[in-house]
């Protein structure tokens, strides 16, 4: 999308050989009708995967498990599971994710009519299932159903599941491709809350919970869902055979997209990768990165990618750029790429960077059509990890993923950082540990981080995220400027729920 005042002001500083972050800008204000409330802030993270948001979670071993991407799907978001796990692991963990909220539940988990129930009840625990209803099959013909009910009133632990449960002969069931207003209106006249789908020949196709319907149906939920009403989830899979390994899994699980993100994007064996994978599940998209010069997107893009993430060392926790001497800072990066890609249909992730809410304006002003947020989301309860008390104040561990420790322990962080093979004494880490403060829930995190995107987005006066990047107007400010963006000349500032003063 074309902004000719965006175009005049990157030529300029690229004439001058000078690249910007964004503590060097400021977007200008102009006349405006828009309320924030009223700001529209649908997106993409892929070229077919859609927000409600433009929010995404890093694929990092101390932000994204399945907690967090539920969390971040739910409020409109999408969450990127990491692959510090092995391949069952974090299938797994995407499984979770799409059978927490669903609309038609494609792939119902099954039980085994002859299993006890002991082992059906320790088998949910390993599995960390949250959810109380089977479907109970022989010879993957559908026989019964189990519900919390009959889980719960059962005293011999040791009977088998056809037993106890709910017999085929008193449920109600429908034929495979009922829709969802067709299987609603069925459970609300012979008020039931499960709906099994079955084919001619009686093997289970399917299932419907009335609750989700009931949702979906209300039409005023703000979850990031797919076409059957479940809710989206990515998940990171690398480069290589391993990476062939994990799609193979995690399209089973149905994830949404596939990320690949490497230390250096624009390299061959990513492409090889993106064309493989492609060549296997085309219905999948694939984001990949990670890349900082438009001619790098666009090969991503050339290749097969259906998003490119942006950013190369701008994270709090990598030190990338001060040991290999490369990168450009974030937001010339965000915007050569994202004009590279103009009238391609592949959208930019802003990935690393960002420390407040006004840096996603930005971000979003140059041509992002989402922003990843690695920092900002780790010290919410929702991210991996313990809540522990350092020097009186509640904290969580965060870490980059080239930090020495993740290398250590994950051949997948020596892997993204090109040294799979290298021993682990040698070890050259682009990345430290840190600890955060401690953020409460995502959701309280998110309140702030969207409230202030459709602030900045009023004082634009931009209705929705295309036309703040038709409209953004950017300019230098000098380090004056910025010591007077923050609150100045105080003996002693409180901090805002969402302002955190940097330390010098």
């Amino acid at each position: 999308m074309k902004n000719a005042a965006l175009d005049r002001f990157f030529r300029k500083i690229g004439a001058a050989g000078e690249a910007l972050t964004y503590e060097d800008v400021r977007l200008r204000t102009d006349h405006s009708s828009v309320l924030p409330k009223d700001v529209d802030l649908h997106s993409r993270f892929s070229r077919n995967v859609s927000l409600n948001i433009p929010v995404v979670s890093a694929a990092m071993d101390r932000v994204t498990e399945y907690k967090m991407a539920i969390a971040l799907a739910k409020y409109g978001g999408l969450g990127v599971i990491h692959k510090n796990m092995t391949p069952p692991e974090q299938a797994l963990s995407v499984a979770r994710v799409k059978h927490y909220l669903n609309g038609l539940i494609e792939s119902p988990i099954c039980i085994d009519a002859k299993e006890t129930i002991e082992v059906v009840l320790r088998w949910r625990d390993e599995k960390g299932y949250t959810f109380h209803t089977f479907p109970v099959t022989e010879k993957n013909i559908l026989v019964g159903l189990m519900t919390r009910n009959d889980f719960d009133f059962v005293s011999d632990k040791d009977r088998p599941v056809r037993d106890v449960m709910t017999p085929l002969r008193e449920l109600m069931t429908a034929p495979s491709g009922t829709s969802i207003k067709e299987a609603y209106v069925k459970m609300q006249k012979g008020k039931k809350k499960v709906l099994p789908l079955t084919t001619k020949g009686g093997k289970l196709a399917g299932m419907y919970v009335f609750s989700d319907l009931e949702r979906i149906l209300a039409g005023n939920s703000s979850s990031n869902t797919d076409k059957a009403g479940n809710l989206r989830v990515a998940a990171a899979i690398g480069v290589g055979e391993m990476a062939l390994e994990r799609a193979k899994l995690l399209s089973e699980s149905r994830c949404d997209v596939f990320v690949i993100d490497t230390a250096h994007g624009d390299s061959e064996n990513v492409f090889q990768t993106i064309k493989k994978v492609k060549a296997r599940y085309s219905r999948i998209d694939i984001v990949a990165g990670n890349v900082s010069r438009g001619e790098s997107a666009k090969r991503l893009a050339k290749a097969g990618a259906d998003g490119v993430l942006v950013g190369q060392g701008p994270g709090s926790i990598c030190t990338t750029r001060i040991i290999s001497g490369i990168g450009t800072p974030q937001v010339s990066a965000v915007y050569d790429c994202a004009k590279a890609l103009r009238g391609s249909g592949v959208p930019v992730c802003a990935d690393g960077g960002i420390s407040n809410s006004g840096d996603m304006v930005v971000a979003l002003g140059v041509g992002a059509e989402s922003v990843m947020l690695g920092r900002l989301l780790a010290g919410s309860l929702e991210a991996p990890g313990e809540t522990r008390i350092v020097q009186g104040m509640k904290v969580k561990d965060y870490r980059g993923m080239g930090s020495i420790g993740a290398m250590r322990e994950n051949i997948a962080s020596r892997e993204r950082y090109r040294q799979g093979t290298t021993p682990l004494n040698k070890l050259v880490p682009e990345g430290v540990e840190a600890l955060v403060p401690f953020s409460g829930s995502v959701s309280e995190s998110l309140d702030q981080y969207v409230g202030g995107i459709r602030s900045g987005m009023g004082y634009i006066g931009a209705h929705n995220i295309g036309e703040l990047r038709r409209k953004a107007e950017i300019f230098r400010i000098t380090p004056a400027g910025l010591k007077e963006s923050h609150p100045h000349d105080l003996l002693y500032v409180e901090d805002a729920p969402n302002y955190r003063r940097k330390e010098s």
